[in-house]
């Protein structure tokens, strides 16, 4: 599978630091975007935490410490994904209990492996996984959060989600607990297909209609570009991170 890829991480305009972390590993077509929480170096110490994880998982023969013995490469990746953020969340859960001033560190994650033809997409939290496909834009990721969900129920609009005074609140992140539940979904890979990993400092101040046409009319780069920058220029309240895959070819 050949892909062009970029990633781009802002500070934003509100914060003295980036708690963002984000992983390109072109050689496995690995793509993570991981925004963390817990203040100062807190946050910054989950994120990376959480994206060395995945890359050593993915990276590793073995899987949960047993040598790989399935003839299934998407059910492989699948759990490797899904091991890959248990056992970062795990790391991050023990850091921040032997360390008192990381005690409410934590964060969110997205993760793409293309392989096989395939997309394998996991995630926890409210980072957000887009695809353009033939033009149209879709939301691939569902947010772990009391806004999305409320949403999900009816009880609130999308509009009325965007202000919410618990729109920050989520239900779902790396280290709060020692074990935390991850969705894992596959879609099957197509020529032309783009993919769009963001941090909720993107998403939070972009329509899906942008997004979707912003992707389809420039390369990945200047797309990325574009999308941080009107983030800041609506608001910029939190770090701003973009990934972007574009399958070239299966």
């Amino acid at each position: 599978m050949r892909v062009i890829s970029c990633g781009i991480t802002d500070v934003g305009l509100k914060r003295g630091h980036n708690e963002d972390n984000y992983l390109i590993n072109e050689e496995l077509n690995l793509f993570v975007v991981a925004d963390g929480m817990g203040g100062h170096a807190g946050g910054e110490y989950a994120s990376a935490i959480c994206v060395n994880t995945v890359e050593e998982v993915v990276t590793s023969l073995e899987l949960n410490g047993q040598v790989e013995d399935s003839d299934d490469p998407v059910e492989v990746a699948r759990e490797k994904l899904r091991y890959a953020i248990q056992l970062a969340g795990r790391r991050i859960h023990e850091k921040a209990n032997q360390m008192p001033e990381y005690n409410s560190m934590g964060t969110t994650v997205v993760v793409i492996l293309l392989d096989a033809g395939n997309a394998v997409i996991a995630h926890v939290g409210d980072s957000r996984v887009y695809m353009l496909r033939d033009g149209k834009a879709e939301q691939l990721t569902d947010d772990h959060s009391l806004v999305y969900q409320k949403v999900k129920e009816g009880l609130i609009t999308a509009e009325q989600a965007k202000t919410h005074r618990m729109r920050n609140v989520i239900t779902r992140s790396l280290g709060y607990l020692e074990d935390v539940e991850v969705d894992v979904q596959v879609r099957a890979v197509r020529r032309g297909d783009r993919f769009l990993l963001c941090s909720d400092g993107l998403c939070g101040h972009l329509e899906l209609e942008e997004i979707g046409e912003l992707m389809a009319r420039l390369g990945p780069q200047d797309a990325a570009r574009r999308m941080v920058d009107l983030a800041c220029e609506r608001g910029g309240e939190d770090n701003i991170t973009a990934v972007i895959a574009a399958v070239e070819d299966v």
